[in-house]
């Protein structure tokens, strides 16, 4: 469904009373996001100083209150606590009496889906699972980028209209994943975002020791050229020494990761013999020379011979 194609009036939920229970780097994103559509926040719950300052300035003249006066102020609730907080808030929640029969309670965690707010569901509230497939930094600048923002949705089918409505106020794109697949689809997320996060950041830390000044001057366009093939071509997209079969330059890349930064060792080994099997299973590298490489990868060897190559 695309953002430029509105909820009919009649599917559109009514203008809410918004709160929050856990003022992080997402709640008060989506509150704000949500206030610019008409909504209302009425309420957010947060412990730490940074979570105090955080809500302060995404959401100002909004009272900080404990998490069971949020429950009794709003009719959304948007539970934004980190996931293994997430069963135990909803079971405390709904043994006290804080869940309200007809309130909306939508939780943002990527691992579950709607069978985490059970409790609250016997107490009477709607569950809603909208995952913001997104980073956040807890800033302003979070409500511009749900701008096209894919939202993983998990609702019971009477609520199907009002999750994807919501999700599109606040600028999103709801795409539905089944209760049973929320892990799988968390561990998709995971393994692209906050593994690349590392993995530039452990590049960065090599062209430093190379003697490069500025690294992500350097890895700017080449990155985001390799994310453009990348989404837009798949496996198609692989290049450099591996995909090539160039096993000396491999190699040499071993010896020199061992030698100024052992700690990246292992993970190149292992992104290298995943990019292998790829390579291989998609014809693009040539199977004469993937026994050299794989033996390469195998043992991690210092081998340097014929090391000479170029990183595309």
């Amino acid at each position: 469904m695309s953002t430029s194609q509105q909820p009919d009036p009649k599917d559109r939920p009514a203008r809410l009373t918004v709160g929050v229970v856990g003022a992080g780097r997402v709640g008060p994103a989506l509150a704000a996001s949500l206030q610019l559509a008409g909504h209302r926040p009425v309420a957010v719950s947060g412990v730490s100083d940074a979570s105090r300052r955080r809500a302060e300035r995404m959401l100002p003249d909004v009272p900080m209150v404990p998490p069971a006066e949020v429950l009794a102020r709003a009719e959304l609730v948007l539970l934004t606590v980190p996931d293994d907080v997430l069963p135990g808030l909803v079971e405390g929640l709904a043994e006290t009496g804080a869940v309200k029969p007809g309130q909306l309670l939508m939780h943002t965690s990527g691992r579950y889906g709607a069978k985490v707010l059970d409790p609250a569901l016997r107490a009477g509230a709607l569950p809603l699972a909208l995952h913001p497939a997104m980073t956040f930094t807890g800033t302003p600048v979070d409500v511009q980028r749900l701008a096209g923002c894919s939202f993983g949705v998990t609702a019971p089918d009477e609520l199907r209209l009002a999750a994807e409505a919501l999700v599109i106020e606040m600028g999103g794109e709801p795409e539905w994943v089944a209760e049973d697949m929320r892990p799988l689809y968390h561990a998709a997320l995971a393994l692209g975002a906050n593994h690349l996060v590392t993995l530039v950041a452990q590049s960065m830390e090599l062209l430093r020791e190379a003697g490069v000044a500025a690294p992500d001057r350097m890895l700017g366009p080449l990155l985001g050229a390799a994310l453009d093939n990348a989404l837009r071509s798949g496996d198609a997209a692989l290049t450099g020494p591996v995909a090539r079969g160039d096993a000396g330059t491999v190699a040499a890349h071993v010896t020199e990761l061992r030698r100024h930064a052992p700690q990246a060792v292992a993970g190149y080994l292992a992104m290298a013999r995943a990019t292998a099997d790829r390579a291989l299973a998609h014809g693009l590298l040539k199977p004469e020379l993937a026994e050299d490489l794989l033996g390469v990868l195998a043992g991690g060897t210092d081998r340097t011979d014929g090391a000479e190559g170029d990183a595309r």
